[in-house]
């Protein structure tokens, strides 16, 4: 699935290349992991989307991840996740919490992964991820064919289930095939996984009510421009 445009011209890759050798792209570098994952649409469990996460820490307690549909070179941004700790989930009022999804099953069952890094190392990271909480905005819906981002945002949920069923097995097949991985074996070997004793109620929000959330754009009175003084 192309998106429209020209190629690449060589005047565009020097211009880009000497751009980058000259200015500081820091909040990039602060992009650490790489996690891959599966999604839904809240209000569409039938749309189901891979997922990869580049995690940026903002503290002990904050994520923000930018996420795209590939680990390619020519992989499209489809959105970002801000992703917090159970303390800061807990600060939040209840309107803003049914927008995020708790992370245990995810991780419990391995649908959430560090692709190319050892498991004994990923586990020492993911024994933190069952006790957060993330939320999750696609900009660019390339599962229904959008070869541009186009409309409004959709919030993703994550599965929730006893086990993988609900997501595309044809899915797990080709990431754990590209990566050389096993989704049983390492669902497996985290059995032992602490689990939080507590998930708020309010995430997870569609399981409870069986109703997801979708945007819809309204127009409104633009507030007056006021010069400064």
């Amino acid at each position: 699935m192309a998106s429209p445009g020209a190629p690449m011209s060589v005047k565009q890759s020097l211009l880009d290349k000497g751009a980058q050798l000259m200015q500081s792209l820091k909040p990039i570098g602060q992009m650490q992991q790489h996690a891959c994952t599966f999604a839904f649409h809240s209000h569409d469990m039938s749309r189901q989307i891979e997922a990869h996460h580049y995690v940026a820490r903002v503290n002990q307690d904050i994520l923000q991840c930018v996420v795209y549909d590939s680990d390619e070179p020519e992989a499209r941004l489809i959105g970002m996740e801000y992703i917090v700790s159970d303390r800061i989930f807990e600060t939040l009022d209840e309107d803003e919490q049914k927008l995020w999804h708790s992370h245990a099953y995810e991780v419990k069952s391995a649908l959430w992964v560090s692709p190319r890094i050892p498991e004994v190392l990923a586990k020492l990271e993911l024994a933190n991820f069952t006790k957060i909480y993330g939320k999750f905005w696609c900009t660019w819906q390339i599962d229904r064919g959008d070869v541009l981002p186009l409309g409004v945002p959709s919030l993703m949920i994550s599965a929730q289930a006893v086990d993988v069923a609900q997501v595309d097995q044809e899915k797990i097949m080709r990431r754990d095939d590209k990566y050389n991985m096993s989704i049983d074996a390492l669902k497996q070997g985290r059995v032992e996984m602490a689990e939080p004793e507590w998930i708020n109620p309010n995430a997870d929000h569609w399981k409870q009510a069986g109703k997801g959330f979708v945007l819809e754009i309204e127009p409104t009175e633009m507030n007056a421009f006021a010069p400064f003084p």
